[in-house]
């Protein structure tokens, strides 16, 4: 059975992808402080945001890996705030490229030497890694960087039969959304898309599993937006 470790599954995209990995046949690995409510999903507790959380995991995660083999590795959690290039803290700024780049490169580090050929490592970036809107700095300058993760993964591992791709979601019914954004905007939001309608998580969830499955993709960045009308 194929493993698959993704970061964030407890609500959102996360939670849609952990089902669909499920209902894929593979052992799903969930990495978040709250369980992933899906049937049949191990749950490993941590906080993404701790420099140390991977050396308080890594006997656990090991242990439900069982050595690794062929996995999929989906870095999914990631924080939004409201935040702007004047008024954003240090410190803070910190926290979140901890959650949002540092975990990830974490466990590349630590799974990477143990995934075989078939392997896949998948990024969810967001259509704000290619653009920029108001109040969202911290967000948008990690999902920036999780484009460029990408692709130096796809570099760094060329030859290993290993793949990756980052699938930049658009307005998507998550409830990160709806902190970020008034519930009277939202219709405005919803009419954005070409299709007039949010994105659902399931459908975000699809696209990572073809992903994952499709090594022709390497290195692909993927907008998964229903298409942006851009005003």
């Amino acid at each position: 059975m194929k493993n698959l470790v993704i970061t964030g599954a407890s609500s959102g995209i996360g939670q849609a992808t952990a089902a669909a990995f499920k209902s894929a046949g593979y052992n799903v690995i969930n990495l978040s402080r709250t369980p992933c409510p899906e049937a049949g999903v191990i749950s490993i507790a941590c906080d993404l945001s701790q420099p140390n959380f991977l050396q308080q995991i890594s006997a656990q995660l090991e242990e439900q890996l069982g050595g690794v083999g062929e996995a999929v590795l989906i870095h999914n959690a990631a924080l939004l705030a409201n935040d702007s290039v004047s008024t954003t803290d240090s410190n803070e700024f910190r926290r979140i490229l901890e959650i949002n780049l540092v975990a990830p490169n974490s466990l590349n580090q630590m799974l990477i030497p143990l995934m075989s050929k078939g392997s896949s490592i998948l990024y969810v970036g967001s259509t704000l890694g290619e653009k920029a809107v108001p109040n969202s700095f911290s967000y948008v300058t990690s999902k920036h960087a999780s484009i460029g993760m990408m692709r130096a993964t796809c570099q760094d591992l060329a030859g290993t039969g290993i793949h990756t791709a980052c699938i930049n979601p658009g307005f998507t019914d998550t409830e990160m959304l709806r902190a970020h954004v008034p519930a009277d905007v939202m219709p405005q939001i919803a009419a954005m898309s070409a299709f007039e309608r949010l994105i659902q998580p399931e459908e975000i969830a699809q696209t990572l599993l073809f992903a994952a499955q499709s090594p022709v993709l390497n290195g692909a960045s993927i907008n998964a937006n229903l298409g942006q009308i851009e005003r």
